[in-house]
Order: structure tokens, then sequence, then C-alpha cells
């Protein structure tokens, strides 16, 4: 039978797709990425926020027409929006045949082989979810481009995050298991790793004399000098010196420091549940810059949060534009009843929220677009990921993580689709770059 499936939300929610594809093929489940051609589909949901929450819906009511329109058979939805609407979601939606909670991933094939009933609501709790063994099959969207989950779930408290509800506390993977996943994606054609989890800087806190993040890095850089390790989704409070050292210290560890902050007035920030503040902040992002000059610093913000004056505002602003962020990334707060910031006094207007948005993604367009140019100039190391549709191909530097960020344009001739090739960079964007190729690197 063949099997579309759409994968929304995070990178921590497309290894969940991957895992599950890896298991439908390996049952002899036929995959295809026309739903027109499906007998089965399948939407891995995100639920975050309520944005992602409406996309889900929407692109469930979207593919449940090829019941009428195609061949489709049988429609499954998993992961965070039947977790945190539970037999709600099932009510709502008539037109899905089965539900999977964040801990039923492993339940995909017997879902998709009709063995769980019709309109079933399979939610059991994430935190008894065996940790991944490392040896399921996947199938990756881009295989010269991994995402390595290190840890499910997280311990913290933080006020406006649903996550810990949806995934339960935090899970490490054990190092070997990581390092032996690891190798079966360089052999299969990783040049980059990226790690993710849901607090990656955590990670081993949860494990009784396990190594932390620092010696992971270490290890999977040993592991091969031409594929990149990078690190996403880190936490202000969690990270440490060792982290921070070994990172300088490995050439194939990517200077790139993702760390949301989500607020820099102290007083919103103890409202968030953060454990930092502004202070905090400053020293953690000027040690970084201190040791590795040329580290690219990401983070995300919060604005419209209840009780956030125009002070608070004007406080995170000027933290922006001091610390001068190579990435930045501002939503809106979303409220839920479910959320602890839920009832909190003094809520900001939506409209407001949204000019605070702006007037921050503006700011940054400036400061992003000058710290591009002192790029001009320099040759740099470049993954190639696409053939562009005007010519020339489409790839990353070191400083560029995937999805998230900018992009470098590369004019050359023939390229291999994940082959790293070294780039004199001619020209910047406001958040992209540039360049004409030199020559290959060595592809070992």
């Amino acid at each position: 039978m063949k099997l579309f499936l759409e994968s929304l939300g995070c990178a921590r929610n497309l290894v969940d797709s991957e895992v599950m594809l890896g298991r439908l093929a390996q049952a002899g489940f036929d995959l295809t990425r026309e739903p027109a051609e499906a007998e089965i589909i399948v939407v891995n949901t995100c639920s975050f926020i309520r944005a992602a929450a409406d996309e889900s819906i929407d692109t469930i009511l979207e593919l449940a027409r090829f019941k009428d329109s195609g061949v489709c058979r049988r429609l499954i939805v998993t992961g965070c929006l039947p977790e945190r609407y539970r037999e709600a979601v099932s009510a709502a939606l008539p037109e899905v045949d089965v539900f999977l909670g964040t801990g039923a991933f492993d339940r995909i094939v017997e879902a998709a082989r009709a063995i769980v009933p019709a309109q079933g609501c399979l939610l059991p709790d994430p935190d008894l979810m065996p940790s991944a063994s490392g040896a399921e099959p996947r199938v990756q969207a881009a295989p010269h481009s991994a995402y390595l989950k290190i840890a499910e779930g997280c311990s913290r408290h933080c006020t406006y995050c649903i996550i810990p509800k949806l995934r339960g506390r935090q899970k490490s993977r054990p190092l070997e298991t990581l390092l032996a996943e690891a190798r079966t994606l360089i052999a299969a054609g990783a040049r980059e790793l990226v790690l993710v989890a849901q607090d990656t800087t955590h990670y081993g806190s949860d494990l009784v004399g396990a190594p932390g993040l620092d010696r992971l890095l270490a290890d999977l850089a040993d592991l091969s000098e031409g594929v990149w390790i990078r690190f996403l989704y880190g936490h202000p409070e969690s990270i440490n010196d060792a982290v921070i050292r070994t990172v300088a210290e490995r050439p194939n560890i990517c200077p790139y420091f993702d760390l949301p902050v989500q607020h820099a007035s102290d007083r919103i920030l103890r409202r968030m549940g953060r454990g930092c503040g502004q202070k905090d902040l400053l020293t953690l992002f000027a040690s970084i810059r201190a040791r590795l000059p040329r580290a690219a610093l990401r983070t995300t913000v919060i604005v419209g949060f209840p009780g956030e004056s125009d002070d608070d505002f004007n406080r995170l602003l000027g933290f922006v534009e001091a610390v001068e962020f190579d990435h930045l990334g501002v939503f809106t707060y979303s409220d839920a009843e479910d959320l602890p910031s839920h009832g909190l006094p003094d809520p900001v207007p939506p409209a407001v929220a949204r000019g605070r948005r702006d007037r921050l993604m503006r700011r940054q367009r400036e400061i992003s677009s000058r710290r591009l140019q002192a790029h001009l100039g320099r040759v740099l190391d470049v993954l190639v990921e696409e053939a562009s549709a005007e010519g020339g191909y489409i790839g990353r530097t070191v400083f560029q993580a995937p999805e998230v960020d900018g992009i470098t344009y590369v004019n050359a001739g023939a390229l291999e689709i994940g082959q790293v090739v070294k780039v004199v960079i001619t020209d910047s964007l406001d958040y992209d770059l540039v360049g004409d190729a030199v020559c290959p690197l060595s592809s070992s």
C-alpha cells in the first residue's frame, strides 16, 4: 500500500517523522511524495503555539479531502496535537481514523495496518516510551545534513511553554547509543550532524554519572574531521564553559550558539519562570565572543508576554542592540488555557504585540545586514544543499543552521549536492550571502 507522510513543526518532530517512515518502509509500505496516490496518509503534527495547532488542523482537513477525491482509505494523525488536546481532538476531527500521541510513535505500523481500531486515540504516557536505540531505520529528508536527537522532553517549568506536558521530563539518550547512530548517519553520507533536543545544553544531567554535552560534542567531532557538528535549542542556564571551550578547540564543531533567551527584562523573565537575568545573559554572550570572536549567536524572544510594558520592551530592544545577534527569531506570545501563564494580569493587546515584533525585526534586519558585510572577501566553507532555479546553487556556511537562518548563493558550474566547497563571498543581503565557488574540499 502507498503511504504519504506530512511532517509539521520543528526539527525534533522531523526526526520522529523520519523514524516512523523508516519503520513503515521496513514493514513493506510503499512511500510516496504525492498524497493523491496514497492509500494511507499520516500527518505528524505540532501544537506548540496556537498558530502551529491551527496549521496542523488546516493540513489535516486539506489532506482529508483525498478520502473523497483520491484513493486514501486511512488518515492517521500523530504527535503533539492529539497529545495536547487528547480525546477532544478526536471528537472534533471525525475525518481522522487514528490518533497517536507523542508516547505512541512506536505504534505507527499497527495504525497503518488497521490493527488499531478506527477512531482510536492512543495516548500513553510519553515518559514511559523507551529511548530510541539508534538502530531504527530512518528515511531522511536530506541525507547530507542529519538531525541527531540527543534527548526527549524537558524538566524545566517555563510558564509560557507546553513542552513538558507534551513530551514529558527530560530523558537523555546514552552516549554510546548516540555515537553508534552518528556512525550510521555518517556512513550514509551525512556531512553535517545537527544535535537537537528540547534543551540540548542540559544533555546528560538526568543520567547518573553521565557525561555532558561537551564530551558528546568532542566524541562526535572525533568520528570524522570532515563532518560538521552543530547543536540547536540550547539554554542560557545550562550551557557551561566546558561546552564553549570544546567548540573553540574542535575545528569541525560549528562555532554557532543557539541559545533562546525569550526576553531581557528581569521582571518579565521572572514571570516567564526563567532563571537568568539580563546581566547574566550579557555576560554569557560576551564570554562566547571573547573565546570565539567570529562565533554566530542565535536567539529567540517573545514579545507581548502578559505584563510587558513599554519599558520592558525597550529593555529587550536595547539588549538586542547591545549583543548584536547574527540570527534572531521573534514570536508574539500565544496564550492558551492549559499554560501556567494563562490568566496572568495585564495582557498585552495583540496589535501592540505585533507592533513590537515588527519593530524588533526591523532593527534586527539592520544588524544582520551589517554583520554579514563583515564576510565580504572572505573564503568560507559552504555545504551545497540544492541547485538554484536561477542557476548556481544554494548552500550554508557553518554560521547558518538549516531551515531557520539565511542561506548562501553559490555561483559555480557543476557541483554535487552534499559537497562542501570553498566560496569567496562577493555580496551580502539582509540575511543571505552570495559568493563564487573556488574549489571543492576533500570529501573524506
